[in-house]
């Protein structure tokens, strides 16, 4: 038996080394196994950030070329250096990765380089070595949802992995499902000249959010150019030198029809990985999607072992893991470590943005819940004119009784920014009323907030 830990998290990412960390801040010793080169997961080097910095520069460049003029900033020809955006991604994700090895360095925590198995209570092994611990946290993350019939080569069918590292702009990019992940990218090559067509099983994108807010999220990425399919199933791909030519045909039943692609990009969800680390061996109970079975204290059937993250049930959010992480070392500490999940915000950082928090309307009428709209668009918005991005609107669902937010759902500029102070609200039980009595800065995109807010009794003032 080697070194003797408090805690050993198992895995990097968002969740994994915030558990780390914070375990490490309570004075436990702590190891973190990570079998990648670099700290962070799945979200610091091939998810989250990388995706972001090619949104940031995909934007640059499309407002470059078709909005800056309006502003009266003249550049005559726009070039798309496409090498030099993915090194510029690559430098983004390099600062991160290191930051947290810095951050593990400061706090004394222990990188166990390699893969684990968790042997039993209190012991993992990590490549040769057996480890004792009083406490084993199971942060292993998620990945992509594989499709029968369409085999990911990483060349011309991509996950978002391949999805973020393509060479070239491809002319015809088919994006299969309708989510977060697929309509971040298609966005990403959208802009930088691509055809793309979103083929979704379902008759709507986003299905996790208000769908009102989706019907509108439609209409405006179909001005920016994606076209969609929807209620559509893809049946097949097939790679060829001329692309790939994919079989697909409506969802309830009818005649297929063969639609062609440069690239192809499989983006139908993510799923748990828990492959070799021994659970069944272990006495870990899983569920029928194979996560990690917890009780509300994160803790699973086996004493001293606990999970959190994609790995167990709820939505897979590197944020949501974050707070889990936290939430879990606090627990083991002896402390009162808790998560929300009311109040857990979802961000689809497209341009605009789409954030949700809370109930959707249609979550309340299936509840029976009573309750009140406000809403307030971006067009009546000064700041949101003096910008010109006045697509989109925020929409407060109030509880009809008592006047507390229950939901909250935004379609704009910076949304992903401007939802934190209704996650805010939610999180101390505020009611639609004490937003719209908080005084907001003029002029600014938090107005749009506050005009919802007092919508909710019938009185905005700007429209």
């Amino acid at each position: 038996m080697s070194e003797a830990f408090d805690v050993i998290v198992i895995g990097a990412g968002p969740g994994g080394y915030v558990c780390a960390l914070r375990a490490a801040q309570l004075g436990m010793k702590v190891g973190c196994v990570e079998k990648r080169a670099t700290l962070g997961g799945t979200c610091l080097n091939i998810g989250c950030i990388p995706s972001k910095a090619l949104l940031q520069s995909s934007e640059n460049f499309h407002a470059a070329s078709h909005d800056f003029a309006a502003h009266g900033v003249e550049i005559p020809e726009v070039k798309l250096d496409l090498a030099r955006m993915m090194a510029r991604k690559g430098e983004v994700v390099t600062a991160n990765v290191k930051g947290v090895e810095f951050l593990f360095r400061k706090n004394k925590v222990t990188w166990l380089k390699g893969s684990a198995r968790i042997v039993g209570a209190g012991r993992v092994l990590v490549g040769d070595t057996e480890y004792e611990t009083k406490n084993i946290v199971i942060a292993t993350g998620s990945e992509s949802v594989p499709l029968p019939g369409v085999d990911v080569d990483e060349r011309q069918i991509v996950t978002s992995t391949g999805g973020l590292e393509l060479d070239q702009v491809p002319e015809r990019l088919v994006v299969i499902g309708g989510g977060y992940i697929g309509l971040e990218l298609g966005s990403v090559w959208r802009r930088l000249g691509s055809q793309v067509t979103v083929i979704e099983f379902l008759d709507r994108l986003v299905p996790t959010m208000d769908a009102e807010v989706a019907r509108a999220f439609e209409r405006v990425l179909g001005k920016q150019g994606i076209k969609f399919r929807l209620g559509t199933k893809v049946t097949g791909a097939r790679p060829g030198n001329d692309g790939v030519t994919l079989t697909v045909e409506p969802a309830k039943g009818g005649p297929g029809e063969e639609i062609t692609a440069d690239v192809v990009l499989l983006a139908i969800g993510r799923r748990a990985i828990t492959d070799g680390l021994g659970l069944a061996e272990a006495g870990v109970a899983t569920d029928e999607r194979g996560r990690v079975r917890t009780d509300g204290h994160y803790a699973t059937n086996v004493p001293g072992i606990y999970a959190i993250g994609d790995v167990i049930d709820g939505p897979m959010l590197a944020h949501k893991a974050e707070e889990e992480g936290v939430a879990v070392a606090e627990i083991i500490a002896g402390q009162a470590g808790h998560v929300n999940y009311d109040a857990i915000p979802g961000v689809v950082y497209t341009w605009p943005e789409v954030a949700s928090v809370g109930r959707t309307e249609e979550e309340l009428k299936t509840a029976g819940v009573a309750y009140t709209v406000g809403k307030f668009p971006f067009t009546a918005n000064a700041r949101a004119r003096a910008m010109g991005d006045t697509d989109g609107f925020v929409k407060i669902l109030a509880d009809k009784a008592t006047d507390r937010v229950l939901g909250a759902h935004i379609i704009g500029p910076d949304a992903g920014t401007l939802i934190a102070e209704l996650v805010t609200a939610m999180e101390f039980g505020a009611s639609a009323e004490d937003i719209a009595r908080t005084c907001h800065a003029h002029p600014s995109l938090n107005e749009a907030v506050k005009e919802a807010a007092l919508a909710v009794e019938g009185r905005a003032l700007h429209i």
